[in-house]
């Protein structure tokens, strides 16, 4: 499975275009409140390589064990979904079919009658248009 990853495009599913982050979107100097050329081309250069570096850095001491963590906690979910979740929907489904069928059979004994009596009823009035 590593061997099928694609080491230049990272992110396919565009899951974090969010966090896309350049100097041109935090850092912009406005007409007529220039710096000097080399300060602007080398504050470029310190914040993307500290950019770099501090992520860099992060990854390596924390990354491994923060990518352990979630596929933990995304198995327990898978766990709990599969061994859980999907089989007590399964029975509440078969439960509320019963249920259904017993309601059914009272509406059909108590509330039809009166229904159809009180249709019937109804049925005789006639309205006169004057």
């Amino acid at each position: 499975m590593a061997d099928q990853l694609d080491m230049e495009n990272r992110d396919p599913n565009s899951i974090n275009d969010h966090i896309k982050i350049a100097f041109e979107d935090t850092i912009a100097e406005v007409p007529g409140a220039h710096a000097i050329d080399c300060v602007w081309r080398n504050s470029y250069r310190c914040f993307e390589g500290g950019k770099s570096c501090c992520y860099k850095f992060l990854t390596a001491i924390c990354g491994i064990c923060i990518a352990l963590y979630w596929g933990c906690c995304f198995a327990c979910l898978a766990f709990e979904h599969i061994w859980c979740v999907t089989p007590s929907l399964s029975a509440f489904r078969i439960e509320c079919g019963a249920w259904r069928k017993y309601y059914s059979i009272c509406m059909d004994c108590f509330c039809a009658p009166c229904c159809e009596t009180m249709g019937l009823f109804f049925s005789n009035i006639k309205v006169q248009n004057k």
